[in-house]
């Protein structure tokens, strides 16, 4: 079967840096609804239509392609008394503008006795990737996964 429009597609891939680093692997298949749905990266999704199982890919991603450019708007400094006392670098807390139901994941990059500073870019941006993955299975989505424009496990609706 062929990657098209509406079709579950699962794959193992790998996310690599510039120095060859990999930064994600997978170790079971991921699968994501083809399609325009935003499952996977469109370059991405775009490269695997029309392709079909054992198909490989090797893909150089540019930063605005993968996660975006380093956007030093997402860095904030913010009082140490607005955090709880065990904060460390490299924890994580969701937060947003005041009346927007947007929210990004702050990643806690320093720590001192005033301040904390967190950063809303997600690690990878900036970067240019090296996307690897082999397809291991192409199938029809059901009528739940579109209607609901992501993949379902085995057993149906599993949010």
């Amino acid at each position: 079967m062929r990657i098209e429009k509406n079709t579950v597609v699962s794959l193992h891939y790998k996310m690599i840096d510039p120095e060859g680093k990999i930064l994600e692997e997978t170790e079971i298949p991921i699968s994501y609804l083809h399609g325009g749905f935003d499952g996977i990266f469109p370059t991405v999704e775009e490269a695997l239509h029309e392709k079909e199982i054992g198909h490989t890919l090797s893909l150089l991603m540019e930063p605005e392609e993968a996660f975006g450019d380093y956007d030093t708007e997402l860095m904030r400094v913010e009082p140490r008394s607005a955090f709880p006392e065990e904060v460390a670098i490299g924890m994580q807390f969701e937060g947003g503008e005041e009346g927007s139901d947007d929210f990004l994941i702050y990643t806690v990059t320093d720590v001192t006795d005033d301040i904390v500073v967190v950063d809303g870019n997600h690690p990878y941006a900036g970067m240019a990737l090296r996307f690897e993955c082999t397809v291991t299975a192409v199938r029809p989505a059901t009528t739940e996964e579109l209607a609901h424009g992501h993949v379902h496990g085995p057993q149906g609706h599993e949010h």
